[in-house]
């Protein structure tokens, strides 16, 4: 009898200290640096997250480690809702099918609170590459396979995930060359040292606008607002390659459900917010909003893509 006691008793002073959660500041912690698409979805949600739950939310950045070290920090955390994880695609399902060592289980070892928003890839040349559409690229890397060039963020990032995709989907072979971040793989593109790259597509429109590279196309379902003269890979006959960059909470494992939908609820009333609203539209993100469920189901299902193109590629960092 003592047991099912025990078991009753835990239960019932956790849904008690959820109750009264949170009673001091709720930190996010941020596996990157600060300036990039997580760090400023973080910062622009923390001040109506703090409104909401009606104590400070702090941002704190820890980057290193294809974002390994921030993950460890939040997700093995007490799971009490004082401390979460702000994480990306990479975070959850391309870091976990890349690294062997990645700290946690991408599955078991955390709580889903949010999916909070996405941006889609591009893939861009220069402007000044002979491709002027996707189906031009594609025949001059299938006319001489291995010798036209494909930049990403670094072996293992999202963006050589998808590059990998892309070329099981049509058949091709590039040359992939990894980089050191994002930002020096859009630099080797404009000047011309590679020549294309699938980048976030919400860094493109800056070089795109200024007549630096041209976007041949993006991984949404439907066409992007910011580029809307861009096609999608569907509308060109590219079947099954919607892929988009998210954005997310989540808590360690074992994060009590009332404290779960108390930050859904808080992230849900910031996402409401006309100045949100308007910073992510600027962003280039596209509102997400999700339930626990749904993102748990969608790191699932990604989870189970990316394994499929690794197997397929052999794209692991070791």
């Amino acid at each position: 009898m003592r047991f099912p006691l025990i078991v009753a008793l835990l239960f019932y002073a956790a849904a008690a200290g959820a109750q009264t959660y949170p009673a001091g500041p709720v930190r996010i912690i941020v596996p990157a640096s600060p300036g990039g698409n997580i760090d400023v979805t973080a910062r622009v949600l923390a001040p109506g997250m703090s409104e909401f739950l009606k104590q400070p939310v702090v941002v704190e950045n820890r980057p290193g480690s294809g974002g390994m070290i921030g993950t460890d920090v939040a997700l093995k955390a007490a799971p009490d809702g004082y401390t979460i994880l702000m994480g990306s695609s990479s975070t959850f399902t391309v870091g976990p099918n890349v690294y062997k060592n990645w700290p946690i289980d991408p599955v078991k070892g955390l709580t889903p609170i949010m999916n909070v928003q996405y941006v889609p890839f591009a893939l861009v040349v220069n402007a000044q590459s002979p491709d002027k559409s996707v189906h031009d690229l594609i025949k001059r890397a299938k006319e001489k396979p291995g010798t036209v060039s494909q930049a990403n963020g670094g072996t293992g990032t999202s963006n050589h995930l998808v590059s990998e995709l892309f070329q099981m989907l049509t058949g091709t072979q590039f040359i992939l060359v990894p980089y050191q971040g994002g930002a020096p793989a859009m630099t080797s593109v404009i000047g011309g040292q590679t020549e294309s790259y699938f980048d976030q597509a919400s860094t493109s429109v800056a070089p795109a606008q200024a007549g630096r590279i041209r976007v041949l196309a993006v991984t949404s379902k439907t066409r992007w607002t910011p580029l809307p003269n861009v096609p999608t890979f569907g509308e060109l006959g590219i079947q099954d390659f919607e892929v988009n960059g998210i954005t997310g909470l989540a808590g360690p494992a074992g994060l009590p459900r009332p404290v779960v939908q108390r930050l859904n609820e808080a992230a849900t009333r910031a996402l409401q917010d006309p100045k949100v609203k308007e910073r992510m539209n600027t962003m280039g993100a596209v509102i997400v909003g999700s339930s626990p469920e749904e993102f748990d189901r969608f790191i699932r299902e990604d989870l189970a893509r990316w394994s499929k193109v690794v197997k397929a590629t052999g794209a692991s960092t070791q």
